[in-house]
C-alpha cells in the first residue's frame, strides 16, 4: 500500500509540474552553493585593480585587461565576441609621480595630472609666476616665464587644459573682449573722479582658463597648475586624445594641485618668496594606432538562442587610481555571475550575453557601438542589466506592473537566500518616465533610448559602511580597499540567479508601461 502511495504521489508531482522545472531549481540552488561557498569576485576584482591596475582607454593595461577577461570567460567554457569599438592615434601610459617645494619650509606635494597630458624630462625645478591676466602683462613678463611653473587662477574640473586650436580661438575672444572691459573701466575710472557723488561700478572682466595658454606655452613655462580640491579627480584629455599624433604630443604639464598647498604656494608667489617647486612626472606616450574593444561572453540558448539577456560592466577606468570601483566593481560581479552560471552547468533556453564595454568615459563608446551596429536585435533583448556605481548589495529591484509576475517568479530564490540581505520585487509607483532621447549616465543609456529594457537592481547599504560614491569617482581614491566584499559577492549571486531565471522565461519581458510615449 505505501508503495503504491508513493508512485502515486510521484505521478500526481510528475503531472503538476512543468518538463525543466526541477533542472532549473536544481542549477538555481548550484549557483547559490557555489556563489556562497566558492565565489571569485573579489579574486576579480583584485586582479583588475592590483595586478593590472587603472585602466585608461588607449593603455597599455586596458589591452591587457581585454586579453585577460577574454581567457577567463573562455576558461570558463563560454563562447566570446570581441568587437573593435575604437582607437587612438597614440597611446598612454601613466608612470609614477612626485614633487615637492624647495624652500626652508618645503613640503611634499599632492597632486595628480590628467591623462594623455605631457610629463617631466626627469626632476624639472623652477620658479613660480602667477599668470598674467592681459595681453600687457604678458608682455611685462614673458621673459620671466621661461623654465617656471604657473598658477593658474582656475579650479581644476578634473579635465585636462584644453590646448587644441579650437580652445585657442575661443580664448583670443576672452581675451578681446576684456580689452574692451579694460578700455571701459578707464572711461569709468576717469568718470568717477568727476562724479564721486554717483559714482559708476566698473565692469567685471570676463573669466577662462588660462587665457594666454598658447602665447605662455611659446614662451617656455614648464608646465601649470591648478587648484583642486581633495580626493583630487584626475581625468583626461578628453577633447584631444583621439587627434594627437607623435609628432603633435602635448608640451607642457598640467598640473592639479591640493588646494590648500595651492593657496600657500600662491601667497608665497604673490610676496615674491624665493623659493622652487620641482616635479617628476613619468606620463609616457607611445606610437599607436591603439585599439579598443567590448569583451562579450556568451552563455548560448537552448531553445531561444537568438533571443537575449545582457549583463554588463565597463572595463576601462581613470587611472590616478586603479579602478577598483569605476568600474572594476561592475565588471568583476558580471564576472563572477558568468562563472557561477558556468560552473553550474546552466543551460538557459534564451542566450545570456556577459558585456564587458571599452569606452564608457570617453562616452559611452563601446555600448554605442554595440546597439549602433546592430550586434543582436534590440527587439529580441528581454532586459539588459548594468552594473556602475558604489561597490553596494543588490537589495532590490523595481519594476513596470507589467513585468511584476515575471519578477516575482525569477527573484523568489533570492528572498531569503541571506538574512543579512533579503531581496525584494517592488512595482514602480506613479507614471512611465519618457523614453530618454539623449545619452549619459552610463551604459544602458544607448539601450534605453532604443526602447530596450534596462531594469537594474536597487543598490544599498544595508550595514552601514558609510560608502561616499563621490571620494572615488574619478579621483585618486578608486582603489581596491574602498570595495566591499559581501555586498559584490551577493550581488554577483543576485545577478547569476536573475539572468538565468529571466532566460527561462517561456517569454521576452513586456515591455508594457516600460517608457511613456509621449506624442
Amino acid at each position: 500500500m505505501r508503495r503504491h502511495f508513493i508512485l502515486l504521489l510521484v505521478a500526481v508531482l510528475a503531472i503538476g509540474v512543468p518538463a525543466g522545472s526541477f533542472a532549473q531549481d536544481k542549477t538555481v540552488k548550484k549557483i547559490i552553493e557555489i556563489g556562497q561557498t566558492d565565489n571569485r569576485t573579489m579574486e576579480h576584482a583584485d586582479f583588475l585593480a592590483n595586478v593590472i591596475g587603472g585602466r585608461h582607454v588607449g593603455s597599455a593595461a586596458l589591452t591587457e585587461a581585454e586579453l585577460w577577461v577574454k581567457e577567463q570567460f573562455e576558461s570558463w567554457g563560454l563562447e566570446v565576441m570581441v568587437q573593435e569599438a575604437m582607437e587612438a592615434q597614440v597611446g598612454f601610459n601613466r608612470g609614477p609621480w612626485s614633487g615637492r617645494m624647495l624652500s626652508e619650509d618645503g613640503m611634499p606635494l599632492h597632486f595628480c595630472t590628467p591623462s594623455y597630458t605631457a610629463g617631466t624630462r626627469g626632476k624639472q625645478a623652477g620658479h613660480v609666476m602667477i599668470e598674467p591676466k592681459t595681453r600687457a602683462e604678458f608682455e611685462r613678463m614673458k621673459g620671466a616665464l621661461k623654465g617656471a611653473w604657473v598658477l593658474l587662477d582656475a579650479e581644476s574640473d578634473g579635465m585636462a587644459i584644453d590646448g587644441s586650436a579650437r580652445a585657442d580661438s575661443l580664448r583670443a575672444e576672452v581675451i578681446a573682449r576684456n580689452e574692451e572691459i579694460a578700455r571701459q573701466n578707464m572711461e569709468i575710472r576717469a568718470y568717477n573722479n568727476e562724479h564721486r557723488d554717483a559714482p559708476k561700478k566698473p565692469l567685471e572682466m570676463k573669466k577662462t582658463t588660462a587665457p594666454l595658454y598658447r602665447e605662455m606655452v611659446e614662451a617656455g613655462v614648464l608646465g601649470f597648475i591648478r587648484s583642486a580640491k581633495v580626493p583630487i579627480k584626475a581625468m583626461s584629455d578628453r577633447a584631444n586624445y583621439k587627434s594627437f599624433t607623435m609628432e603633435t604630443l602635448p608640451k607642457v604639464c598640467d598640473i592639479m594641485l591640493d588646494e590648500q598647498q595651492f593657496k600657500t604656494i600662491y601667497e608665497k608667489a604673490l610676496r615674491k618668496d624665493m623659493f622652487q617647486l620641482e616635479f617628476d612626472i613619468r606620463n609616457h606616450f607611445y606610437r599607436g594606432p591603439v585599439k579598443n574593444h567590448n569583451i562579450i561572453g556568451i552563455l548560448r540558448g537552448s531553445k531561444y538562442p537568438k533571443e537575449y539577456v545582457l549583463a554588463g560592466g565597463h572595463l576601462d577606468s581613470y587611472d590616478a587610481g586603479t579602478g577598483a570601483v569605476d568600474d572594476g566593481n561592475g565588471t568583476s560581479v558580471t564576472m563572477e555571475a558568468a562563472r557561477l552560471l558556468a560552473t553550474a552547468g546552466a543551460k538557459p533556453k534564451r542566450t545570456i550575453l556577459f558585456c564587458i564595454w571599452t569606452g564608457e568615459e570617453m562616452g559611452l563608446v563601446g555600448s554605442r557601438y554595440f546597439v549602433e551596429h546592430n550586434t543582436v536585435p534590440l527587439d529580441k533583448i528581454s532586459n539588459y542589466i548594468n552594473r556602475d556605481g558604489g561597490p553596494l548589495c543588490a537589495t532590490s529591484v523595481n519594476v513596470p506592473e507589467a513585468m511584476y509576475d515575471d519578477y516575482v517568479k525569477v527573484c523568489k530564490p533570492l528572498e531569503d537566500m541571506n538574512p543579512d540581505f533579503p531581496f525584494t520585487v517592488n512595482k514602480r509607483q506613479g507614471r512611465p518616465q519618457p523614453r530618454p532621447t539623449r545619452a549619459g549616465g552610463s551604459d544602458h543609456a544607448y539601450f534605453a533610448i532604443n526602447g530596450v529594457p534596462t531594469i537594474s537592481f536597487r543598490e544599498t547599504d544595508p550595514k552601514g559602511y558609510n560608502f561616499q560614491y563621490g571620494e572615488i569617482w574619478h579621483t585618486e581614491r578608486d582603489i581596491y580597499n574602498k570595495l566591499i566584499p559581501e555586498y559584490l559577492e551577493h550581488s554577483a549571486i543576485v545577478t547569476a540567479v536573475t539572468l538565468y531565471g529571466l532566460a527561462n522565461l517561456d517569454h521576452l519581458l513586456s515591455r508594457e508601461g516600460l517608457y511613456r510615449e509621449d506624442k
